[in-house]
């Protein structure tokens, strides 16, 4: 009999801090609230990660994985019309949305942390830069196949897209727009052919 994998104290702290950085902030949570809320002890903690900048930077990295491969997913979907894959982007960054102070888990993130830590600024705008390069490429086959307009300016529009929904996504988070994501897909669809 195979015996399910148990959760390493490593993997419970990343999970947990993360909760506590996205939820509470990175600067008044402390390593202690970290330890009473994980319940694995500070020694092991500090085994795995030595420093919370260490264990913010491991979090960060897993964030990066996690929506990189989300994102690769649905861009790869070339069977799917360009808009159909635009609007699973936009779906899947609304669904992995977690209960973070800013709506959005990068967002939070950068506001809390990029004025004392450089490369936390540096690594989240390499993920938009990559992101926003992604959304590009898509948009680009949708020109190619004649699915968008032929003068379209593939990079800038890129840019505004994941402006937009970035915007929309803390909008929505304010409890001031629940619906606004699906609003913007649909106005985009009607600008973008």
């Amino acid at each position: 009999m195979i015996k399910p994998k148990r959760t390493s104290n490593r993997d419970v702290v990343l999970r947990i801090a993360a909760a506590l950085f996205l939820e509470r902030g990175y600067q008044v949570t402390s390593m202690d609230d970290i330890v009473a809320a994980s319940k694995v002890s500070k020694t092991n903690i500090y085994y795995h990660f030595k420093s919370k900048e260490e264990l913010l930077s491991a979090i960060l990295e897993q964030l990066i994985e996690h929506y990189d491969r989300l994102i690769g997913d649905v861009i790869a979907q070339t069977q799917l019309p360009v808009m159909e894959r635009l609007g699973r982007f936009a779906a899947l960054l609304a669904e992995n949305q977690s209960d973070s102070l800013g709506g959005c888990p990068f967002l939070t993130l950068y506001v809390q942390t990029s004025h004392e830590h450089a490369w936390v600024r540096e690594r989240i705008g390499a993920f938009f830069r990559k992101q926003i390069g992604a959304l590009e490429n898509l948009l680009q086959q949708g020109i190619d196949k004649g699915e968008l307009k032929p003068d379209l300016p593939a990079a800038r529009t890129a840019a505004m897209i994941v402006s937009t929904i970035e915007g929309a996504l803390f909008l929505q988070h304010t409890g001031q727009e629940g619906d606004i994501l699906q609003n913007i897909i649909h106005t985009l669809a009607f600008l973008l052919k």
